[in-house]
């Protein structure tokens, strides 16, 4: 068996950018991408400064989280030990760039795709090296089979101490360092600043990426590698909580006293409105929304990202069934059906805690907690669209905004995950998202709570505190999504 692997030598590589121009001639990499670039940060104080390179990629890892969480199959661990990506497959969900903890993995805007070091295999199939290795004018660059004891790399392994960029992920990096600095490895011993050595950044710092300002390591030279996801995967929290919620409540509607079409229809029209708007923010998010229909065509099972989608599926045909035994006056299977899809409506609100937790890149993501919490928020949108729709669910609307706030405190203030997730956490706690998160759990959960108690006739606390907590799901949300995605990790 062949195992490809890639060795850097840091005590000859010079910094001279030869591997990064020759890889985007050889694979016709965009302007402003890059599969294969080199980090300086200058370590020390004036006039004891000194600069150090390390040249980055895809670690081509034994365990690779982006062949997992890749819904359509694009991604593979061949048998060589490359990890190659199949453009004309990929359908853009930018999942494998969150579940890649080197950030080597990026979007071509061109095509849609995404795309990342492949280790020139179509070179190397015809028995030549990588273009990088080629150009190389110290040979710091090695390539070659660690199975093979007389290949160059595995005498150097064996010979030198080596180290690879984030072990503790797990993921088996197959790209070794003979004495790279750490501060080049690790993205946050160097402090970032909006100025490169020599021009200003493409793109602001992340803030994760700057907090002591006494670190006496900068970043001098890197390349840009802007957050993946956006507003509209923060906002498909929210419309997915409501969906789930409503058909969650559906079964206590005459309970919580609501009468005649509202009791009939209502749980399901909201449901289904919300769980439309949820499947064209995910639709649209892709960088090829034409090519969604391979999620179930080509489908990785082991991707949340197409259990989400089948989950979802079911989802909406229990409700679409339960609106159609209703209008056929069959009461005893629309009963039946909203029951089946209260369990339906958890697994649709749930899921992306399982979904998160594979984008393993982030550690802020991967909380245990996140499921049940999130189960827990559609909950709080199912009883606030209550209370909208004149529902006595004032009550569940306090435990479920109380449950809502332990599970935040929870998750904040205990520890779990990496060194990235506490940095992430003193972003949102301390740092520059802190006044919109404080503003967010005293507006919209402890501020629905209090109006609910002290003014429970009041005539218009009950719109005001739902009203409240569905704004503070979606910013909640919005702010989740963003910190995950704040600290650098290259």
């Amino acid at each position: 068996m062949t195992n490809y692997a890639f060795l850097i030598d840091q005590r000859k590589c010079i910094g001279c950018h030869a591997c990064t121009t020759a890889c985007k001639s050889e694979n016709h990499v965009p302007v402003s991408k890059f599969r294969t670039w080199v980090k300086y940060t200058e370590k020390g104080t004036f006039p004891a400064v000194r600069r150090h390179f390390a040249v980055l990629r895809c670690n081509h890892c034994t365990n690779a989280p982006c062949v997992t969480i890749c819904p359509v199959n694009a991604l593979e661990k061949r048998k060589d030990g490359i990890v190659d990506l199949d453009r004309d497959a990929c359908i853009g969900c930018k999942g494998c760039m969150q579940a890649c903890p080197y950030d080597a993995i990026y979007l071509n805007e061109d095509t849609g795709s995404a795309e990342k070091c492949h280790f020139c295999a179509h070179r190397v199939e015809k028995q030549l090296e990588p273009a990088c290795v080629v150009v190389c004018p110290e040979r710091a660059i090695v390539a070659g089979d660690l199975d093979d004891p007389n290949s160059e790399i595995r005498n150097l392994t064996a010979r030198h101490p080596v180290s690879v960029r984030k072990p503790e992920q797990g993921t088996g990096p197959k790209l070794f360092y003979i004495d790279a600095d750490s501060s080049t490895l690790t993205p946050n011993e160097a402090r970032q600043e909006n100025m490169y050595l020599w021009s200003e950044r493409a793109t602001p710092a992340p803030p994760g990426s700057n907090f002591d300002e006494d670190i006496n390591v900068r970043v001098a030279y890197d390349v840009s590698h802007p957050a993946p996801w956006g507003w509209k995967v923060g906002t498909y929290l929210w419309t997915k909580a409501v969906s789930a919620g409503a058909a969650m409540l559906a079964p206590f509607a005459g309970a919580l006293g609501l009468r005649g079409n509202l009791q009939k229809f209502g749980p399901e029209a909201a449901a289904l409105l919300f769980l439309g708007i949820t499947m064209i923010l995910l639709v649209v998010d892709l960088k090829r929304p034409s090519k969604f229909y391979t999620i179930l065509t080509r489908p990785n099972w082991k991707s949340w990202l197409v259990r989400g989608t089948v989950i979802l599926s079911l989802f909406g045909a229990a409700l679409v069934a339960t609106v159609a035994a209703q209008i056929a006056g069959l009461d005893s299977i629309a009963t039946a059906l909203r029951y089946i899809s209260v369990a339906l409506g958890a697994a649709t609100a749930g899921y992306s805690g399982f979904l998160f937790a594979q984008a393993e890149g982030r550690d802020f993501w991967q909380s245990p907690l996140r499921a049940p919490h999130l189960v827990v928020e559609a909950l709080v949108a199912g009883a606030a669209a209550a209370l909208l729709a004149g529902a006595n669910a004032g009550n569940l609307l306090i435990y479920s905004l109380a449950a809502h706030g332990l599970f935040i405190a929870s998750d904040l203030f205990t520890k779990h995950g990496g060194g990235d997730a506490e940095r992430a956490k003193e972003l949102l706690i301390h740092g520059p998202f802190s006044r919109a998160f404080w503003s967010t759990m005293f507006a919209a959960v402890v501020g629905p709570i209090l109006l609910l108690i002290l003014l429970p006739g009041g005539a218009f606390a009950p719109t005001i505190a739902a009203l409240a907590a569905h704004a503070g799901l979606l910013v909640f949300g919005l702010l989740w999504v963003k910190t995950g995605q704040a600290v650098p990790l290259s």
